[in-house]
């Protein structure tokens, strides 16, 4: 417990910094010199002009956990979903998802209330951390949160393979209070884990971003420290005596203001103001790093960028490819971890054929922004190609829940046009219903009068053979 409360630590230095970045807590006035600091202080400390959040946002807006397929029987979905539901993951799971892609990973714990029904919490990295078994980079060996209640004590929770022990602080390190058997025999916490790669750990999508939040923040701090002293127009007077006090210092002969007019009793003074400084040069290089950090965090570019007409139609699809492929990638980094989380969920239920479900797999609202006539257009084409209806109302964005409520609905709309052809058919058609038509029935007695009697087939055939 001590070992991984110390890896926590390292891991929380770590993780401060992009959150930090995330809430627009960033660098202020870095570049700045003492004498800039001293003056701009009180309005750097208000002032952000943040993009890390929008580049975590316009992702995480577009992950959306629709349903599961457990296996090939409806009634486990169903139960996965209401298992999802019932542990709020609807919400849980956005905020597991933005943490993830803010600090690089999130955490989700997998326990049993006192009824036995699973209790799934998604857990930051900044309490939470796991130690994975040698040589693997998904099975876990050991995992701890620390936290600190609502009254100032701090816990501790160690979960193993074989054993789930709690306990706190102590004046040597961290004390073992309590010790129990782990009845699920594997470590209830899976990662939630942002584009792992094979070596290293989990990426922050803001840790590319960071550099160039940095360099904007200190152009546009540039920008407004020339706005205060450069972009007021400067004047000058020439052929004025100067005036000075009783010390010899000279004396300013105006108080200069927008309100103030200049002038002077020598008919030689002269009066002119220097141009205003130009800022269109700092508002070029800010446009300049915002389109690099929307190419490197594939955000559209009329997300950020100033003027122009926002595209619709296929050019808004094209401009949004990247930002739609980069959520993809994102659903089949999760989608993992959820399948597994449901896999342990059915296992606390004792359901051994579905928490050993492997082909399960977790349905995804489409991350595309399509406009209704688009794609209602594209389902009907796929209706062409026989696509089956139910496939179609999912592709369209309706929940399993919302599908099975339409197979009620039809069915009750099926038994109401049954019965209403009932109450209002005529006596003549309910007539012709009960009583046969007699030229049909004259047609089908010939045709039965024709065929040969099944039980004379042995006599017909010895006729034939002349005995």
């Amino acid at each position: 417990m001590d070992y991984l409360k110390g890896k926590l630590a390292l891991q929380q230095r770590k993780l401060g910094r992009f959150s930090s970045y995330y809430d627009g807590r960033h660098q202020k006035m870095l570049f700045a010199q003492s004498k800039y600091r001293s003056e701009f202080a009180d309005v750097f400390d208000r002032w952000s002009d943040n993009f890390c959040g929008l580049v975590i946002d316009s992702v995480n807006e577009r992950l959306a956990v629709e349903g599961f397929r457990m296996a090939d029987e409806p009634q486990a979905d169903r139960e996965a979903r209401r298992i999802w539901q019932k542990n709020f993951l609807d919400a849980e799971s956005a905020s597991g998802h933005l943490d993830a892609m803010v600090q690089g990973s999130a955490y989700v714990v997998v326990w049993a209330d006192g009824d036995g029904d699973p209790v799934i919490t998604v857990e930051s990295p900044e309490t939470v951390v796991v130690q994975f078994k040698p040589g693997s980079r998904r099975e876990v060996e050991a995992a701890a949160k620390f936290f600190v209640d609502d009254w100032g004590r701090e816990h501790c929770t160690l979960w193993l393979e074989d054993v789930v022990c709690t306990g706190g602080p102590s004046l040597l390190g961290y004390a073992i209070d309590k010790t129990e058997r782990n009845p699920l025999r594997v470590v209830p916490v899976v990662p939630l884990q942002n584009r792992t790669r094979l070596i290293g750990e989990p990426m922050s999508d803001l840790a590319p971003i960071i550099p160039l939040q940095d360099a904007i923040n200190k152009v546009t701090a540039d920008a407004l420290v020339a706005s205060e002293y450069a972009a007021w127009p400067q004047r000058y007077v020439t052929g004025l005596e100067i005036q000075e006090d009783e010390a010899g210092r000279p004396v300013e002969p105006f108080r200069v203001a927008v309100d103030k007019l200049l002038q002077a009793e020598d008919p030689s003074a002269s009066f002119g103001q220097f141009e205003a400084a130009d800022l269109s040069n700092y508002v070029d290089l800010v446009d300049m790093l915002t389109m690099h950090l929307a190419s490197l965090a594939r955000v559209p570019f009329h997300y950020l960028l100033k003027g122009g007409q926002v595209p619709s139609g296929d050019s808004i699809t094209s401009a949004e490819a990247g930002l739609v492929a980069k959520a993809r990638e994102r659903m089949l980094h999760f989608g993992e971890a959820w399948e597994k989380v449901l896999r342990l969920a059915f296992l606390v239920l004792k359901d051994k054929e579905r928490a050993e479900a492997f082909e399960a797999e977790v349905m995804w609202r489409d991350p595309e922004n399509r406009t209704e006539a688009q794609h209602v257009d594209s389902l009907l084409k796929l209706q062409q190609l026989n696509v089956p209806k139910q496939q179609l109302w999912l592709d369209a964005g309706y929940t399993p829940q919302q599908i099975e409520r339409f197979q009620d609905l039809l069915e009750e709309e099926a038994r109401a046009e049954m019965e209403r052809a009932d109450k209002y058919m005529s006596q003549a058609e309910m007539a012709s219903i009960a009583r046969p038509n007699p030229e049909v029935a004259g047609v089908e007695a010939k045709k039965a009068a024709a065929k040969p009697p099944r039980g004379n087939s042995g006599n017909a055939a010895r006729e034939k053979a002349g005995t």
